[in-house]
C-alpha cells in the first residue's frame, strides 16, 4: 500500500505543478483554467491525505475548504473572524517584536 501512498504524494505534486501553470498563465485568478486546476488540487490533496490516514494514521495540518463561506460550520468562521474591537483577550504573549529605535 506504501506504493499507492506515493502514488498519491506525485498526484498531489503534479497537481501543485498543474495549479501554478495555470496560475501564472491566467490573465485573472477566476480564469476557469486556474479554478480547474484549483479544484484538481483539492481532490488530489484530499486523497492524498485519506491515504496517508488510512494507511500511516497520520493526519495532514491543512484542511480544504470550498470557498463558499456559506456551507462553514460556525466555529470554522471564527478562525477569519476580522472583529478588532478588543484583541486584548487574543494576543498572544509568546509573539515579541524588536524595534529598531535607530533612525
Amino acid at each position: 500500500m506504501a506504493k499507492d501512498l506515493r502514488a498519491a504524494l506525485d498526484d498531489l505534486l503534479t497537481a501543485f505543478e498543474a495549479h501554478l501553470d495555470a496560475a501564472e498563465g491566467a490573465p485573472e485568478d477566476d480564469d476557469p483554467t486556474v479554478l480547474n486546476a484549483a479544484a484538481a488540487l483539492a481532490d488530489a490533496f484530499e486523497n492524498y491525505d485519506e491515504m496517508l490516514y488510512d494507511e500511516l494514521g497520520v493526519d495532514t495540518p491543512f484542511v480544504v475548504y470550498d470557498g463558499d463561506e456559506d456551507d462553514l460550520e460556525d466555529d470554522d468562521l471564527d478562525e477569519f473572524d476580522t472583529d478588532d474591537s478588543d484583541d486584548s483577550d487574543t494576543y498572544d504573549d509568546d509573539l515579541e517584536v524588536e524595534v529598531d529605535d535607530q533612525r
